[in-house]
């Protein structure tokens, strides 16, 4: 008790009359003071824990690596320091009580950031406090435990969320098929779905692969894990994958998935009473006129879909643009949608960004027909022109989901074999600064979405 009284006496003289104190304290000279490594510890202690500041990390122009910043903020929740998510203040920024440890940890990552003090920071909530600006502060409370739905060997792609992830480094686990049906998704508050074929078609990557040997591994590895799991056929494991996955959501999970994990995770569970598969995928025939038995009841995104008879055809349905697309790569770009950050919080926060303007890119299924998209799904980013949807989001029971179409938001058409993006190259990509918004995101204190 007598230490907590000396160290809040201390807080409170210590800012006023520093040397003074000090030399009364210890009733020698300072340079006795300073050889006295046990007071230096103390001293060091109170310093850094003395209330009167805030650190900014700004997430505008001004910022010279967005992507690091999302993990510093990710490691600030995961030492149990509170931290505010500013939505639409100078690009989304994040502020939390100052901590040397903080701002070392920002300057060994290269995140920039400004020291404000207790005034300047209420002045700022102040202003984003007031009703005429589209702007809020959100506490973010929890730090969110992520998983990674993906096979311990990537071929043919690497995967823009775990490189992102990696490179701002925040914690995740890699999870497959055993994990699922052992019931471990249960475990993590966030989920993605790396370049996944819920069909069961192998990425319908038979035409072009069949005879390269990655290909074949794949198959065998897929088809042994099916039988070892109780399954007869990769289709029916992965169906049952995908209505687990939905089961999670609906508890309250979190799900974000890319490219062609997202049509084909809706066209499994549409399809969970047929045969869609070609005998070069599961050994027999598929289903005669499956196309007019889908049920679109099931499915998170996407209705009134065809999809594709061809098993050489690299597509799985007309959910998909990428057939049919006339852009440039020098036109394409989506447009980010501004939402009431005061009353639609949740998708406010999945649209931070410094820029509304976002670089397309083209995956295996890059963007979305419009019209195939269901009424109450929000569509967060478009290219209007194109009738394209390229960002959508939605609720399921309990919890939501996000889709964002194309690859790999820095590498505008990676084909197979393609080394993976570095990003020390694009530190402030606005493409990548999507996902992580959605890891970051449940981290924040809930409030109901009104849109």
């Amino acid at each position: 008790m007598q230490g907590l009284i000396l160290t809040m006496i201390l807080k409170k003289l210590l800012m006023h009359h520093f040397k003074y104190i000090l030399y009364q304290f210890c009733n020698v000279n300072m340079k006795n003071i300073l050889r006295n490594s046990l007071f230096i510890l103390v001293l060091s202690f109170i310093i850094n824990n003395v209330n009167g500041a805030h650190l900014l990390v700004p997430m505008d122009d001004s910022q010279t690596n967005h992507l690091k910043a999302y993990g510093i903020t990710y490691w600030v929740l995961q030492n149990n320091v509170e931290a505010r998510w500013l939505l639409n203040y100078r690009g989304g920024s994040f502020m939390m009580q100052y901590n040397s440890d903080i701002e070392t940890e920002c300057i060994v990552r290269g995140v920039s950031y400004e020291v404000v003090a207790d005034v300047q920071a209420s002045q700022i909530l102040n202003e984003i406090a007031g009703e005429d600006v589209n702007m809020d502060a959100l506490k973010l409370e929890k730090v969110p435990k992520i998983a990674v739905y993906s096979p311990k060997g990537k071929l043919p792609w690497d995967d823009a969320v775990t490189l992102v992830l990696t490179y701002a480094e925040i914690p995740y686990d890699i999870i497959y098929d055993t994990e699922i049906v052992q019931g471990d998704l249960s475990k993590y508050d966030w989920l993605h779905l790396h370049h996944e074929d819920f069909t069961g078609q192998y990425g319908k990557f038979w035409a072009a692969y069949q005879r390269y040997p990655w290909y074949r591994t794949q198959v065998a590895n897929a088809e042994k894990r099916a039988i070892d799991l109780g399954f007869s056929k990769v289709s029916e494991l992965k169906l049952f994958v995908a209505q687990t996955i939905r089961s999670y959501v609906t508890k309250g999970g979190f799900l974000f998935a890319m490219c062609s994990a997202t049509d084909t995770y809706d066209i499994s569970l549409s399809s969970a009473n047929l045969d869609i598969c070609e005998s070069m995928f599961d050994g027999d025939p598929a289903q005669s006129n499956y196309n007019d038995k889908l049920d679109f009841s099931q499915t998170f995104a996407f209705k009134n879909f065809q999809l594709s008879t061809k098993p050489s055809e690299y597509e799985f349905s007309d959910i998909d643009v990428t057939k049919t697309r006339k852009i440039h790569e020098g036109e394409d770009y989506f447009t980010l949608f501004e939402f009431s950050a005061k009353w639609d919080p949740i998708p406010t926060m999945l649209c931070q960004n410094h820029t509304a303007l976002i670089k397309g890119f083209m995956g295996q299924t890059t963007a979305y027909k419009k019209e195939l998209i269901k009424s109450n799904v929000l569509v967060l980013g478009e290219l209007k022109t194109a009738g394209e949807a390229r960002y959508i989001h939605g609720e399921l029971g309990k919890g939501t989901w996000t889709f964002y179409g194309g690859h790999d938001p820095e590498d505008y058409q990676h084909f197979v074999g393609d080394k993976p993006t570095e990003l020390d190259m694009h530190p402030n990509s606005p493409g990548y600064r999507l996902i992580l918004n959605n890891v970051l995101f449940p981290a924040a204190k809930k409030k109901k979405l009104k849109t």
